[in-house]
């Protein structure tokens, strides 16, 4: 039987936590509750954190905004001011799953439970983003490219939780694009996901992000494709080279959902497509 222990505040939680760093952490369970059955059966505890009151809320700053570790995608993806700063991430929260899994999955389990397919991944590496992992030692402060260290493995020590992300507002006039290949727009697992984030002054890429899922053993930022694309006059000739950069820069495989050779086509098309936004 396994035990769930279920902190009120997130002292407590990360106390918990330090005294047992084997305790698995849980808040929306959209991920936990599909796992295999035995697997599931036999975890020895799960540390609910769905009373942390902490680890909830968008949080808005002059530099940056904030969104805590538990926020559902339902209220990402109703939020006015990520709407107005960051709509690629709105886009993604609105198309993971269907209603049901958006009410219930959150920001800090889709990055948590690393799966190279997450769609709101590839938004977080084009912005930027710093997750700020918490435990009993203090704050620590992850640059999110640096985050996915193999196939679902992560940089959080055992004794961490995701306390929240932190997302530099971006400088005005950047373009952002996200895009989720799939059976269905939503209530699909991703074949390709792609997001990007431009800028252009006097007709060139004065900015330029691109990363991807689904085609690695990890969500991927391109930074070779990026460092290619900037500074180039925008047009269909560099919306063309960026697709084609892209698709040479990945490895992707077949299984269940796709076929590589279908992966690396859908994302030249994407990144194609996407880029040609910022004329």
């Amino acid at each position: 039987m396994t035990r769930a222990l279920t902190p009120s505040n997130l002292r407590e939680a990360l106390s918990l936590l330090g005294e047992d760093p084997g305790l698995v952490p849980m808040a929306g369970c959209t991920d936990l509750m599909v796992t295999d059955p035995v697997e599931r059966v036999e975890l020895p505890a799960v540390l609910d954190l769905t009373r942390v009151r902490e680890l909830r809320g968008i949080r808005r700053g002059k530099e940056a905004l904030e969104i805590g570790a538990t926020t559902t995608f339902s209220e990402i993806g109703s939020s006015a001011d990520v709407e107005e700063l960051f709509p690629a991430l709105a886009r993604a929260a609105r198309v993971i799953g269907g209603w049901q899994i958006q009410n219930r999955a959150t920001l800090g389990g889709n990055i948590a439970n690393a799966s190279p397919a997450g769609d709101s991944l590839p938004v977080l590496l084009v912005l930027d983003a710093t997750l700020v992992a918490a435990s009993t030692n203090g704050e620590r402060r992850i640059p999110y490219t640096e985050f996915h260290v193999g196939y679902r493995r992560t940089a959080l020590e055992p004794s961490e939780l995701i306390d929240r992300v932190s997302l530099p507002i971006p400088v005005p006039g950047s373009v952002q694009a996200f895009r989720k290949v799939g059976t269905r727009e939503a209530q699909a697992i991703s074949k390709v996901v792609v997001a990007m984030l431009g800028r252009v002054e006097e007709g060139k890429l004065a900015d330029y992000r691109l990363a991807a899922g689904s085609v690695a053993p990890t969500p991927v930022r391109l930074a070779e494709v990026e460092d290619s694309i900037r500074g180039r006059s925008v047009g269909e000739e560099t919306a063309s080279l960026a697709g084609s950069l892209a698709r040479a820069a990945v490895k992707p495989i077949d299984d269940v959902r796709s076929t590589a050779t279908y992966r690396a086509f859908a994302l030249e098309r994407v990144v194609r497509r996407l880029t040609l936004q910022l004329i």
